[in-house]
């Protein structure tokens, strides 16, 4: 992947392959900051692979094509509808959505209708020339090349025209790609599968096609992944929820760190200190109100 900013000073000095692992330690996370929220993802917008963290492009990949693993998927195609113009930078939850393409999430602000089938906004014109309003799409959540027990998840939303359709010339979308793979007796989580950009398409499209068994160790290990709260994250929430949870937590007044440094004060310890008669011993602060206060000094 490229980046736009250089990541070291010398414009020579490459990353070594033993720093490679997208693996990071517990002291990066805890200075990144956040709630242990999954916030990775991958946005095709532009027909480029874009990597978004916190909500903010981060790295870039203009190769047309990249090989990853899929090892989780939201159960129902997805419905999402924007009331509001689309605005560079700027995250936004969309007016109204579905996580099961049937009806309008109990969560949404704007609720179209009562049921999807009956909406307005799905309805062809209704959004621009003859397309409708609300789109339709499938959160999948991925690892890249061979999984690894430190291969970062990301999420990845697929639209329409790469979910449904035939499979031209060896072009496949993901439903024909999945039927494909089935009827050959593989699950689609045990292969390297490459995503590939359809250069006829004007607008981004994703084909698939397998690329190479996965070996029995990288299985276990991607049905592990699947399974994780990360993936479950990725497969559940919307990209407004994801961008805009990780905004939200950077927003946040610091109280105390993601992984606490010193033992929490028990109960007992949390009680005022006792004052004996005749004697004027000083107060001492206890540390965790020390670091809560320099906290509160920078607001």
């Amino acid at each position: 992947m490229s980046n736009e900013m250089s990541l070291f000073r010398e414009s020579s000095a490459v990353i070594p392959a033993h720093l490679r692992t997208g693996a990071l330690d517990e002291l990066t996370k805890s200075l990144m900051g956040g709630s242990g929220v999954n916030n990775k993802r991958i946005s095709i917008k532009g027909g480029i692979f874009r990597m978004i963290v916190d909500g903010q492009e981060v790295m870039k990949n203009e190769d047309r094509s990249m090989d990853l693993v899929i090892i989780n998927a939201a159960p129902k195609t997805s419905r999402t509808y924007y009331a509001d113009t689309f605005k560079e930078g700027e995250v936004v939850l969309p007016s109204c959505w579905s996580n099961d393409g049937v009806k309008p999430d109990a969560s949404s602000e704007k609720a179209q209708a009562s049921a999807c089938a009956v909406c307005p906004q799905n309805i062809a014109g209704s959004g621009q020339g003859t397309s409708r309003a609300c789109r339709f799409s499938r959160r999948l959540a991925v690892v890249l090349g061979q999984p690894t027990e430190d291969s970062d998840i990301y999420q990845l939303i697929l639209p329409a025209q790469s979910i449904f359709g035939k499979a031209d010339n060896g072009k496949m979308p993901l439903e024909a790609y999945a039927k494909f793979l089935g009827g050959n007796g593989l699950s689609i989580s045990s292969v390297v599968t490459e995503i590939r950009f359809d250069t006829s398409s004007a607008t981004p499209k994703l084909t698939f096609r397998a690329v190479k068994p996965l070996s029995i160790e990288e299985i276990s290990i991607a049905v592990e992944k699947g399974q994780s709260p990360a993936a479950v994250q990725a497969v559940s929430n919307n990209p407004g929820a994801i961008d805009g949870q990780a905004k939200k937590d950077k927003e946040l007044p610091f109280e105390k760190p993601a992984a606490p440094l010193f033992r929490e004060p028990q109960p007992e310890e949390e009680k005022a200190p006792t004052v004996r008669e005749k004697k004027s011993a000083p107060v001492v602060k206890d540390l965790a109100d020390v670091l809560n206060q320099w906290g509160d000094d920078e607001d």
